[in-house]
């Protein structure tokens, strides 16, 4: 059959065929990360076949799709099995097909080397239908040693059929799929970590993220930190999902009837422990500080202001989990505290910044990322406590997205003193905060007990003497503190360097409003005094986050900084790129409407900003209590 389209690979292109390979593989076992409608798939095991097995496999493809499969194939495995073939079925986020089951099958040949997708529905009766119109087709081409060639065939795409969720359309696989293939063969990374949800049905947590999100979203609209409301939402709810998810499979395996009993330490915000709370998990979330928030949960939802400190006060011997939702310093204590609550206690993290027992953590190594050996560090903590743990890899909208899950013990409930042994020296070896009195004799001994029949070698309950929490009051150091007239001053100073390269050429292709032209942090970094500069280095981000806190005024992308042009704004999720809504309150002076020579380029029904005193309100919004969701 003939090719539809193709895509030239990079000149520099040193992976192929490895690379296609590579590619391929995302797409076949992670298709969402580029179909966004998708939650994934679910593969059954690749086998090798040859054209007579193949044929079984196949049962009701016609002889000119069976041709289509096996074109341009050359004959050269001596033992007659030229393919690889496995099924996929498409999980939906939403599932718009009811009980059918949306599949394709997936054969592989390496010489030369193509894939084809072979898409088919299979009812409640196990009764498959081909969709042969949508047999497509990657093949992988070349003209000499230095140019390679992604091809697309189809067997009938003059039929073809697209609903954009199991059948893409010919013109998305076109645009974006190919171009992304041939990024991901050139690049043929492999990755640290784990595919996402490795340890959950993912049909599964896919039907309870869209229920949670259905549920929760209304926290959006009220919420009341200084955060972005739909990060954290949506953070929140999928991290929920996925424990939520995790506990039901739990109950299955192990026969249980009640919900499984947690402790969120660090919760932060609450909302965690809201949702596990609200969907009938008994439990609670403790955090050093509390948030505007809390008061907006009800009385249902536990939170506990007080600082915890790695010690016999701080035991849960009667909770079945404990969380670490981004933890901070608390993240290695979790496992070992989970391990000294009881025998029975599991726990789930989330690590972030990177802490040790007494401090910030050290890197040992430069082979594998800094998050990487973060992460083996954590999960050895956990296996010297005692768990068999697992990892995987949550779908946040967060960087830091592997969670490690200690679900079950690596030794017997009779060895627990020989156990605690072993974490008390692993602990004791990574103490290095003065003051700390350490008996490396007495570890094991009957008087320095921690609870039950265990010890920790060292004096006293406080067997976390070193650990620092962090302080009830948090110092803000986002360039928020900083005097109004400094701030003021350098957001004028540099905008008009920025409005001077473009000054007297009418501002661009924006016609004759001065969108000025952009310089590079560095450069912006030369205008400035010294001592302005060493006013803002005391601040997280320095002079990048005060150039960016002031969104209103300036754009700053790939390490440059440009006057915004709110005309270019378009309506998107972001809070702050929405169009203004009629009888908006505006509660903050317009920048360009005072600063700018030529004023703001929006009219005043437009801006979000105020237009003089005159249109500027004070904002009345009452803080809303949260109804039960």
């Amino acid at each position: 059959m003939p090719k539809v389209f193709d895509i030239t690979f990079p000149a520099e292109c040193k992976t192929l065929p490895e690379g296609f390979w590579s590619a391929v593989a995302v797409w076949i076992k992670k298709p969402h990360v580029i179909n966004k409608r998708l939650c994934g798939v679910k593969e059954t095991e690749s086998r090798n076949v040859d054209r007579e097995a193949l044929g079984l496999f196949v049962n009701g493809l016609s002889d000119t799709a069976l041709d289509f499969v096996s074109s341009g194939h050359k004959d050269t495995h001596e033992n007659g099995k030229e393919w690889s073939y496995n099924v996929r079925t498409f999980i939906p986020k939403v599932n718009c097909y009811g009980s059918k089951l949306h599949k394709e099958a997936i054969l592989k040949c390496k010489d030369p080397p193509q894939v084809t997708f072979l898409p088919f529905e299979e009812d409640e009766d196990g009764h498959v239908s081909y969709k042969e119109s949508n047999i497509y087709q990657f093949r992988l081409t070349f003209q000499d040693a230095e140019t390679w060639f992604l091809e697309f065939h189809g067997l009938s795409t003059d039929e073809w059929f697209s609903d954009g969720i199991a059948y893409p359309k010919l013109h998305w696989l076109r645009s974006d799929l190919l171009p992304k293939l041939v990024r991901w063969a050139t690049e043929c990374k492999t990755s640290e970590f784990k595919s996402t949800l490795s340890l959950l049905p993912v049909e599964k947590y896919s039907v309870k993220y869209q229920q949670l999100k259905e549920k929760y979203k209304a926290l959006v609209k009220v919420w009341p930190e200084v955060t972005d409301p739909e990060k954290f939402v949506y953070e929140d709810v999928a991290i929920a999902t996925y424990l939520l998810v995790l506990w039901s499979e739990e109950r299955r395996e192990k026969d249980l009837n009640d919900p499984q009993s947690f402790v969120d330490l660090g919760c932060g915000n609450g909302l965690l422990v809201h949702i596990l709370i609200n969907e009938g998990h008994p439990g609670k979330g403790i955090d050093v500080r509390r948030r505007k928030i809390w008061d907006m949960y009800g009385p249902q939802t536990v939170l506990e202001e007080e600082a915890i400190t790695p010690s016999e006060s701080f035991l849960f011997p009667d909770a079945d989990w404990l969380i670490g939702n981004h933890s901070d310093e608390l993240t290695p204590w979790i496992p070992v505290i989970a391990a000294r609550s009881s025998y029975s206690c599991r726990f789930f993290v989330l690590p972030c910044c990177f802490f040790d027992f007494y401090g910030k953590y050290q890197r040992r190594q430069c082979k594998k990322s800094q998050y990487k050996e973060y992460i083996d560090f954590v999960c050895e903590v956990s296996q010297v406590s005692g768990f068999s743990t697992e990892e995987d890899c949550l779908r946040i909208p967060s960087t830091k997205r592997v969670c490690l899950v200690g679900k079950s013990r690596n030794y017997s409930e009779p060895d627990e003193a020989e156990a605690e042994r072993r974490r008390a020296r692993y602990i004791q070896s990574r103490q290095n905060a003065p003051g700390v009195i350490v008996h490396g004799s007495d570890i094991g001994s009957d008087e320095h007990r921690c609870h039950g029949n265990t010890s920790c070698g060292i004096q006293g309950n406080q067997w976390g003497a070193g650990f620092q929490p962090r302080e009830k009051v948090e110092i803000v150091r986002n360039c928020a503190s900083l005097p109004r007239d400094l701030v003021e001053g350098v957001v004028l100073q540099v905008a008009h360097a920025l409005l001077e390269m473009t000054a007297g050429d009418g501002g661009g292709p924006a016609g004759d409003w001065n969108r000025g032209g952009s310089l590079s942090v560095s450069e912006v970094v030369s205008l400035l005094k010294q001592e302005t500069l060493q006013s803002l280095k005391k601040e997280c981000g320095g002079l990048q986050t005060l150039l960016k806190n002031n969104h209103q005024v300036f754009r700053v992308e790939g390490g440059r900084v440009y006057i915004r042009d709110w005309r270019d704004m378009k309506p998107s999720r972001d809070v702050k790129r929405r169009p203004v809504a009629p009888g908006a309150v505006k509660t903050r002076l317009c920048w360009f409407h005072t600063h700018h020579p030529q004023g703001c380029p929006l009219q005043v029904e437009q801006c979000a900003f105020a237009h003089g005193a005159d249109d500027l309100r004070p904002s009345t919004r009452p803080l809303k209590k949260l109804k039960d969701c």
